[in-house]
């Protein structure tokens, strides 16, 4: 038997006298990881070329890990079955097994539903006309869907073999054998030897994405299009396909891969900065960032259409165990209408049907400037002409496609714009850069593939490095100021914009990553407000490193309580921040009326930045908003905090708690932790109930105050699914 560490959460178990290779842990771009690792390489069978890996993955039994999903099993289920060649007909690695799905019950039932959500999006025309499509248009959408799946929709089942691992040891294969030792700890063993997984990270560990990227300055313009990813679901060296788009200074993503906290750092973009995120499909290398955008202190904008909206949102809640509506708690939904162009606050968006195995839109942008309109076009995941020719049938009645829709699909993508960015992943589902030989845009970004583009397809489109940007409406203002004038004023709402000026007329500085902005230990002579990055603040003797983005007001307690700061304020990417005296932000407070309020509040927004469910990526005014809503309770050893409708969270301030359930003892809660979670998001507390320790001071924030605070809600789900597998082990 061998074990290797991969990489944080990822690792691999061969025993190849058993014929078993097993992934343990599969977070984003795990296949990735292995193709570096080496334990993924190409060979030559019976002159057929194709990919070795892994036949086994082993799943996480907490579906969440650092805010950030940890069971994402299709790309290396997908490996398995094509790129491996497990379910090619006649393929030499085709021995009649299966991938084998490893883990709890609740998360290989989770993974078999998401993994069918990934195949085949919305599977039947009910599903589809539900979505608001007419029943005419939603059996012609069908017979594509059909076509693409070979005119057989299969379940996961009869793709894969599971395994469900609960207390008892289970055979996975050939005599190896596994057994759950406690939550993401488990054993193997074969033939007297043994090998022990523990896929839980440690406190401050994080998943690591496969590729390095460099930090950059962007410019906020009027319109135009910053490329953040050229590369596909298997390209080790660059993020997958994806772009933003900055107009009139907000920022909008298309698309969400996987490690886009990792780009949005690069870019010194916090999540809390974006405007909203205009979606094309549901592809794992297109999707599963979503949970990124969970890690915002508000609800961000969700723009699809209502189509790919649903496909969209299946699959979430099979990937998470929640219910659909559960998406409403954490975007804004936003519903464009199909060949039509739709206004968003000036910017027009015109989303394409484009055919692919699951629900996918191209989307085009345009706005107008001097020079008339300018638009871009955004063509993720679309199919190379030959095989939807090849696709075309008159027929009804079989799977296919008309010929008139072949027409109208090939016109639509080759639209002449002012920037197209084109799927050229090639293959029976993805495009091929020849077929836009004659496309008159003005200029067009080749995208989507792992592989080297030849001559011939270098003199059809450009290539685009990370962080490139194309301008096609330049600003002639610094749209930064009057975005954070408005957060500022949030933070005081009944000061009048005069005094708020007064602050802003203080001097703008740039931060290099790794900076730091206010040390530990001394009496910062200045408060920074910032306008654009991303920081962290650290108290390393307590092990507290936090996430702070755009909007955060940084040495302001330090300030205001005249004493030396906590904690050191860093800059993790490039960030610009007003420099404010402490003198003159002390002289602003005082003038208009509110400096003791401010510092009476001081120690409880302090608290809150040291606690882990609020301490980061929440904006100042929110901030300010909770500490307002606190409510400081006692209890006595051994009495019961109060459960049921409306008890709100409570906050351990000082003593120790105990969670228990029945007569099972959950966890011990030590200052900062906190309990209540599922009130919060169940609206109810029928499991789990708390009871001090010791004499203990807690802090109660009632339930609506935190409700529709995205990075919260999902925070408690973590947290929350941690003690529920807890009770049932």
């Amino acid at each position: 038997m061998k074990k290797v560490k991969v990489s944080s959460g990822i690792y691999w178990v061969e025993i190849p006298e058993a014929d078993l290779f097993i992934m343990c842990g599969c977070p984003a771009d795990s296949v990735k990881h292995l193709i570096k690792k080496g334990l993924i390489t190409t060979e030559y069978k019976e002159g057929l070329l194709c990919e070795t890996g892994p036949n086994a993955i082993l799943l996480s039994d907490i579906p969440v890990q650092k805010e950030l999903f940890v069971n994402l099993a299709e790309f290396p289920v997908l490996q398995m079955l094509y790129r491996q060649g497990m379910v090619i007909p006649d393929h030499p690695n085709n021995k009649g097994l299966k991938p084998l799905l490893i883990g709890i019950e609740q998360e290989v039932r989770a993974q078999s539903d998401y993994i069918y959500r990934g195949n085949y999006g919305l599977n039947s025309i009910e599903e589809i006309t539900a979505a608001g499509i007419s029943p005419s248009h939603a059996e012609e959408l069908m017979r594509i869907k059909l076509k693409f799946a070979f005119d057989n929709i299969r379940k996961t089942e009869e793709l894969l073999e599971t395994r469900i691992v609960a207390n008892e040891s289970v055979e996975l294969r050939n005599g190896v054998f596994i057994k759950r030792q406690g939550l993401n700890q488990y054993d193997f063993s074969y033939k007297g030897q043994t090998v022990s997984v523990d896929l839980n990270l440690l406190p401050h560990e994080e998943y690591e994405p496969p590729y390095h990227l460099e930090y950059y300055k962007i410019q906020r313009d009027y319109f135009s299009v910053i490329h953040t990813g050229e590369g596909d679901g298997w390209d080790i060296n660059r993020p997958c396909m994806a772009s933003i788009i900055c107009f009139q200074g907000k920022i909008y993503l298309v698309d969400a891969g996987p490690n886009l906290l990792s780009t949005l750092q690069a870019l010194g973009i916090g999540v809390s900065e974006i405007e909203g995120i205009f979606h094309t499909h549901a592809h794992d290398d297109h999707f599963n960032g979503l949970t990124a955008l969970l890690r915002s202190d508000h609800k961000l904008k969700y723009y699809s259409t209502p189509l790919v909206r649903a496909s969209v949102m299946k699959k979430l809640a099979a990937l998470t165990s929640m219910n659909e509506s559960y998406f409403e708690n954490f975007f804004e939904i936003h519903d464009l209408d199909f060949d039509l162009w739709n206004n968003i606050e000036g910017l027009e968006v015109k989303p394409v049907f484009s055919p692919h195995p699951v629900e996918t839109c191209i989307m085009f942008f345009r706005t107008p400037g001097k020079d008339g309109y300018q638009t871009y076009a955004h063509l993720a995941d679309i199919a190379a002409f030959g095989v939807l020719k090849r696709m075309v049938d008159n027929d009804d009645a079989q799977s296919g496609i008309s010929p008139e829709y072949y027409e109208k699909i090939k016109n639509d993508y080759l639209t002449p714009v002012s920037l197209k960015k084109i799927d050229t992943g090639g293959g029976m589902i993805h495009g091929n850069p020849e077929d836009f030989k004659y496309d008159a845009s003005r200029k067009i970004i080749l995208s989507h593939s792992a592989l080297p583009h030849t001559d011939k397809q270098k003199e059809i489109g450009e290539d685009a490095s990370f962080g490139a940007v194309d301008v096609l409406i330049p600003a002639n203002c610094d749209y930064s100021m009057p975005l954070f004038f408005k957060s500022f004023q949030a933070y005081f709402p009944q000061i009048p914009p005069n005094e708020i000026n007064m602050l802003f007329n203080c001097p703008t500085l740039l931060f290099n990553p790794g900076a730091i902005i206010i040390k530990k230990g001394i009496k910062n002579e200045d408060v920074f407000f910032t306008l654009s990055g991303l920081l962290e603040f650290i108290v390393a003797d307590l092990g507290i490193n936090h996430k702070l983005t755009a909007g955060s007001i940084l040495g302001e307690l330090s300030c205001l309580m005249e004493n030396e700061a906590r904690g050191t304020y860093r800059a993790v990417s490039y960030v610009k921040a007003l420099q404010i005296p402490c003198w003159l932000y002390i002289e602003f407070l005082q003038r208009n009326g509110i400096y003791d309020t401010a510092k009476k509040g001081a120690g409880k927004r302090r608290y809150l930045q040291h606690t882990w469910l609020f301490g980061e990526r929440i904006s100042c005014p929110l901030k300010n908003i909770i500490s307002q809503s606190m409510k400081m309770e006692t209890f006595d050893q051994g009495e019961t905090l109060p459960f049921g409708v409306n008890s709100g969270l409570f906050m351990l301030y000082d003593g120790e708690l105990s969670i228990f359930s029945r007569s099972k003892q959950i966890e011990y809660v030590k200052p900062g932790g906190f309990y209540g979670e599922e009130e919060i998001i169940l609206g109810s507390t029928s499991l789990f109930k708390a009871r001090a320790e010791e004499p203990s001071t807690v802090y109660r924030i009632p339930a609506g105050v935190i409700k529709n605070i995205p990075i919260v809600q999902y925070k408690l789900l973590e947290v929350f699914e941690k003690r529920l597998r807890i009770l049932h082990k």
